[in-house]
C-alpha cells in the first residue's frame, strides 16, 4: 500500500521537519509527450541508486553499497527489464558504486557514464574496475555535458568544472543529473558539497519540480540558495535511520514549502506522465 509522507511523519513525529506542499506545477517548457517516465529510488540506505524506465528502456543512476546490487537485479527482474541503456556513477564513494560489481556481471549495460575521479586503492572502486573487465566494457569519464533521450525524457549529465576541489574531492566529483519529461523537471545531485552545488546553480537557473538533495541532507549552505533558485515542489534524501538526515535541512524544507521524502521510510516511486509529475511512498 503506497503511503503518503504526510501520515508517516506525523505516525514518526517528525511533521515539523518536512512539509506538505500543493501538487507539481510544470516546471519546463512542456513538450508533446507520448508515454510515462517512472523513477524507482531504492530504500539503499545512506546509500543512492535510482531507476528510471519507460517504453524506450532504462537507465540507473548509482548502485548502492556492495551487496545492493541483488536487490536492484531482483526489481529489474520484477519489472521485466533485461538490459541498462545506460549506468551512471556520479562518483566512486561506496554507496554509490558498490552495488555496481554485480550488476555488471549480470546484466547487459549499453553504455557507462563516470565520474572523473577515480579512487585506487578503494575496495568499492578496485571492484568496479575489476567488473568492468571482466565484462569486456569501457566506461565514458565526462569531462564534458553530456545529453541522450529516453523515449520522451531527455537526460543531461553535467561533470564538475574543475578537475579537483581539495576537500571533499570525491563528493565535489559528483555528476550532476537533470531530467526532463513534458513539463516536469527532475535533478539528482549526487553529493555534491558547497563548492560544486555553488558552481552548478550558477549555471542552471531553471526551475525544477523535484530535487534528489545532495550528500544524504547533510546540511549546507547552498541549499537555501538551491530551493530558493529551483523552487522544487518535492524533495528527496536518501538517508538512514543510523545515519539520518540532518533536522536543520528539514527545517529548511519546511520552510520553503518543500515536500520531503525519506528514503529511510520506504522506496519511493516517481511518474512523470502526460497528466503531471506524482512522488509517492512505494512497497
Amino acid at each position: 500500500m503506497k503511503r503518503r509522507l504526510i501520515a508517516i511523519l506525523a505516525a514518526l513525529g517528525l511533521l515539523a521537519g518536512c512539509a506538505a506542499s500543493p501538487a507539481a506545477e510544470p516546471t519546463a517548457e512542456a513538450a508533446p509527450i507520448t508515454d510515462s517516465l517512472q523513477i524507482y529510488c531504492f530504500q539503499a540506505g545512506k546509500a543512492d541508486a535510482f531507476l528510471f524506465w519507460n517504453e524506450a528502456g532504462a537507465v540507473l543512476l548509482d548502485t548502492g553499497e556492495s551487496g545492493f546490487g541483488k536487490t536492484i537485479l531482483a526489481k529489474l527482474e520484477e519489472l521485466g527489464i533485461q538490459k541498462l541503456d545506460r549506468l551512471i556513477i556520479t562518483h566512486f564513494d561506496k554507496d554509490h558504486v558498490g552495488g555496481a560489481k554485480k550488476l555488471l556481471g549480470s546484466i547487459p549495460v549499453d553504455q557507462i557514464l563516470q565520474s572523473d575521479c577515480p579512487k585506487e586503492g578503494a575496495s568499492a572502486y578496485d571492484k568496479y574496475v575489476e567488473a568492468l573487465a571482466e565484462a569486456g566494457l569501457e566506461a565514458v569519464t565526462l569531462r564534458e555535458q553530456l545529453t541522450f533521450r529516453l523515449g520522451d525524457a531527455e537526460f543531461s549529465v553535467n561533470p564538475p568544472a574543475l578537475a579537483r576541489y581539495g576537500e571533499s574531492d570525491s563528493n565535489n566529483s559528483s555528476l550532476i543529473v537533470s531530467v526532463t519529461h513534458g513539463g516536469d523537471r527532475l535533478l539528482f545531485t549526487g553529493d555534491a558539497e558547497e563548492l560544486r552545488l555553488t558552481e552548478f546553480l550558477k549555471t542552471e537557473p531553471a526551475v525544477c519540480a523535484f530535487v534528489k538533495l545532495p550528500h544524504h541532507g547533510r546540511y549546507q549552505p547552498s541549499l537555501k540558495t538551491l530551493l530558493a533558485q529551483l523552487k522544487p515542489a518535492y524533495a528527496l534524501i536518501t538517508s538512514s535511520e543510523e545515519e539520518p538526515e540532518d533536522a536543520e535541512t528539514l527545517a529548511l524544507l519546511a520552510e520553503y514549502g518543500t515536500e520531503c521524502f525519506l528514503t529511510r521510510s520506504a522506496p519511493v516511486l516517481i511518474t512523470s506522465g502526460p497528466e503531471g509529475l506524482t512522488v509517492e511512498y512505494a512497497t
